[in-house]
C-alpha cells in the first residue's frame, strides 16, 4: 500500500490528542484554534508601523518647511535621506545592533530612516505645487509668510501630503516584517518561525494580517485626507 505523500503534515492540535492534517504545513483547523495567538504580535505590528511614521512625519515636515524657506538645502536633504533609503533594510537592522542593541529602538529608528525621503519628497511638492497667484494673495491681504505657510500653502499641498504618508505607511507594514531580525517581534517573527518548519498556517496567518492592516490603515489615511479637503468634495 501506498503511504501518505511527502508533503503532508500531521500536527497535533494543543491542549488535545486530535490531529489535522495539513498538505505543505497548511491547516485550517490549527488556525482556527490558534488565531488568538497572532494578537500580541499584530499589536506590536501596529507599533512597529505607527511609530515610526508618525516620528518620520514630524521630522520630514520641519525639514520640508525649512528647505521650502531655503530652496538650496532641498538637494542636500534629499541626497542625505535618499542615502537612508537605499540600503538593505536587512543591513539596517543589522548595522544598528552595535549602537542601539536588540529590540525596539534598533526597529524604529531603522524605519523611520526609510520614512523620511518619501515624506519629505511628497511635502516640498506639495508646498511648491501651490499657485503663485494664491501665495501672492494672500500676501496682499496683508498676511505674513508664516500665516501663508500655515493658513494657505500647507492646508493646499494636504493632498500631496497624504499621499507621501500612505505610500510610507504602505512601505512600513512590510518593512516592520523584517524588523524581527532587529529583536522587535511583530508578525515578521510568526512568519519566519513558520518558514524555519515549513508550517505554512503561520505564513498565510502573519502575512495575511500584515497585508490587512496595510488596506486599514491606507483606508483611514485617505478618509482622515477626504475629511481635511472638503473643497475637493464640493468642486467633485
Amino acid at each position: 500500500m501506498i503511504g501518505p505523500p511527502v508533503a503532508q503534515l500531521q500536527i497535533n492540535k494543543p491542549g488535545g490528542s486530535d490531529t489535522c492534517v495539513a498538505n505543505n504545513g497548511f491547516c485550517p483547523d490549527w488556525i482556527v484554534d490558534n488565531i488568538d495567538r497572532y494578537w500580541t504580535p499584530l499589536l506590536e505590528h501596529i507599533y512597529l508601523t505607527l511609530a515610526p511614521v508618525a516620528i518620520g512625519f514630524v521630522i520630514s515636515l520641519a525639514l520640508a518647511i525649512y528647505a521650502h524657506r531655503r530652496r538650496w538645502m532641498t538637494g542636500p536633504i534629499i541626497g542625505v535621506t535618499g542615502v537612508f533609503f537605499a540600503i538593505p533594510s536587512l543591513s539596517a537592522f543589522f548595522l544598528l545592533q552595535p549602537i542601539t542593541g536588540l529590540g525596539y529602538t534598533t526597529a524604529i529608528v531603522a524605519l523611520v530612516a526609510y520614512t523620511l525621503l518619501i515624506i519629505f519628497r511628497n511635502i516640498t511638492d506639495g508646498l511648491r505645487n501651490v499657485p503663485a497667484e494664491t501665495r501672492d494673495a494672500a500676501l496682499g491681504q496683508g498676511m505674513t509668510e508664516r500665516q501663508v505657510l500655515y493658513r494657505v500653502e500647507l492646508p493646499m499641498a494636504v493632498p500631496e501630503i497624504m499621499a507621501g504618508l500612505r505610500i510610507a505607511t504602505s512601505t512600513t507594514v512590510g518593512l516592520a516584517a523584517l524588523a524581527v531580525f532587529g529583536g522587535a517581534g511583530g508578525l515578521g517573527a510568526e512568519i519566519l518561525r513558520g518558514s524555519d518548519k515549513f508550517f505554512k498556517s503561520n505564513v498565510v496567518v502573519a502575512g495575511g494580517l500584515a497585508v490587512l492592516l496595510a488596506a486599514v490603515l491606507d483606508l483611514l489615511i485617505l478618509g482622515a485626507q477626504r475629511l481635511m479637503t472638503p473643497w475637493r468634495r464640493a468642486r467633485a
